[in-house]
């Protein structure tokens, strides 16, 4: 028994030895790295398994799908990408830098696209489930939360309903964000014909405990003509039809144009990677009369080889002059989004941010809280939406570029969840988020300095210590 012992203790060791080596190698922060090391080395047994299950700073399966994608798939792209030529949007017609942003894409700015803005639950489900209704050949579906409560079953009747019509239905969901979806709702769907497949983070030996790693992406896409993201899931709180919540303030998108292609490309490598099949899509764009917006989508996620949401993020932030107004229902950005933030109010950008009154997940609320008062003494204007819950993801540049899509201001969408943006550089498009985040601050309030200030200490020495958990909140 004293043999078993002392061999588990020495197994235990080199596994924390050599686990240390690979946050050495792989950490983002130096700090990071000191923590993991000193922890691993010390204590193993407790250390080495959470770091298999949270620590792993990229999601490196889905690296090596891409990499078989890029080769497996490459003639599909080859294929699709020439189409785009006549549609790619020129520098020069462009407000604002594109370079940046097409290089975090890995994918071109398109003209031609109409994007419409989707205020709240009704508007948006309104608008997906009209599309639904006229798919003729194919519907892609991926949400991260997806409930079997009213709305989750309109919304798996229209599914099936199409599905049994002949269309080609895909429901892609993450097993963490839905988990609580019962097997039954994924067994009709199936019975009637929708292909159903989980995310499957988690897929293969090597992958087992990587539940760390989810995709939050909302994607709908019809026939490749028409598409949808923003902030919306499947569920009735989206609909602000549980008390809790109250009234639910969230953003969605309508897109028409070559731009739907590049969402259907980001849905299409989640697919291969979860379910390795090469789905059969139309990649033809679709001319779009009278419309002219330029949109670029950028996926972004851990298995990115650079940290493309923040990147993107401080890009848009860098580049505002008079105005920069952003909503973010978790906001605990990293040191970089932090200082541009600031800077920008330094050189006089009117900057706000906007985020809930009420938490829906109380760590990551607390969290902000540790280092709200600097931003605040530096000119950062901080708003608290009063009516409900905020969950909506919006950035606002000057009266020229919008962002909308799926990432918070904070280091799991950075880092850690598969995400997805629209990235629109157009004036009128603009006008429409000014004036729908103009109603929102008219319904929010200012965050003192004082208010923060005389805080209790335990409430301070709380943030701090949640501040602490953020990596892996």
């Amino acid at each position: 028994m004293t043999l078993l012992i002392g061999w588990l203790l020495f197994v235990s060791h080199v596994a924390g030895i050599a686990t240390a080596i690979m946050a050495l190698m792989s950490s983002r922060t130096s700090q990071g790295a000191v923590a993991w090391i000193v922890t691993l080395i010390s204590f193993p047994y407790i250390a080495v398994p959470i770091f298999w299950t949270f620590g792993r700073p990229r999601f490196y399966g889905y690296v090596s799908a891409r990499g078989e994608r890029d080769t497996v798939l490459r003639q599909v792209l080859q294929r699709y990408r020439p189409n785009m030529e006549s549609f790619i949007s020129r520098p020069e017609a462009v407000s604002g830098r594109i370079r940046a942003v097409e290089e975090l894409a890995r994918m071109p700015m398109t003209r031609g696209n109409r994007a419409e803005l989707l205020i709240d639950g009704g508007a948006t489900f309104d608008s997906l489930f009209e599309g639904i209704d006229r798919a003729e050949d194919y519907i892609l579906v991926q949400f991260f939360i997806v409930r079997a409560d009213e709305i989750g079953l309109a919304f798996k009747r229209k599914l099936i309903f199409q599905a049994e019509h002949g269309v080609n239905v895909y429901f892609l969901y993450d097993e963490i964000g839905s988990r609580g979806l019962p097997g039954g709702y994924l067994r009709d769907l199936e019975e009637a014909g929708v292909r159903v497949s989980a995310f499957n983070s988690s897929r293969g030996w090597r992958h087992r405990f990587q539940i760390n790693f989810r995709n939050h992406r909302k994607i709908v896409v019809v026939d490749g003509r028409v598409g949808w993201t923003g902030g919306l899931n499947v569920a009735d709180e989206y609909l602000g039809r549980v008390e809790r919540y109250g009234p639910w303030r969230d953003t969605h998108l309508k897109l028409q144009g070559p731009s739907v292609l590049a969402l259907q490309e980001a849905f299409w490598e989640d697919w291969y990677w979860a379910t390795g099949d090469i789905l059969a899509l139309g990649w033809k764009p679709r001319q779009i009369p009278d419309a002219s917006q330029h949109v670029a989508i950028v996926p972004s996620g851990p298995a990115d080889g650079r940290e493309t949401a923040s990147l993107l993020v401080q890009h848009a932030i860098h580049g505002a002059r008079h105005r920069l107004w952003v909503t973010s229902p978790y906001f605990v950005p990293d040191h970089g989004v932090q200082d541009a933030l600031t800077l920008a109010a330094l050189r006089g950008v009117d900057v706000r941010v906007l985020i809930p009154e009420r938490p829906d997940h109380l760590l990551v609320f607390l969290s902000a809280f540790a280092f709200l008062p600097e931003m605040i003494r530096n000119g950062v204007k901080i708003y608290r939406y009063q009516p409900g819950f905020l969950h909506q993801k919006v950035l606002l540049v000057d009266d020229h570029t919008s962002m909308v899509g799926t990432v918070n201001l904070d280091n799991r969408s950075f880092r850690l969840n598969f995400e997805v943006t629209a990235y629109v550089p157009d004036k009128v498009f603009a006008a429409s988020v000014f004036e729908m985040l103009e109603r929102d601050f008219a319904s929010s309030r200012q965050v003192s300095q004082r208010e923060l200030e005389e805080r209790p200490l335990w409430r301070k020495l709380v943030s701090r210590a949640t501040y602490l958990l953020s990596p892996v909140q």
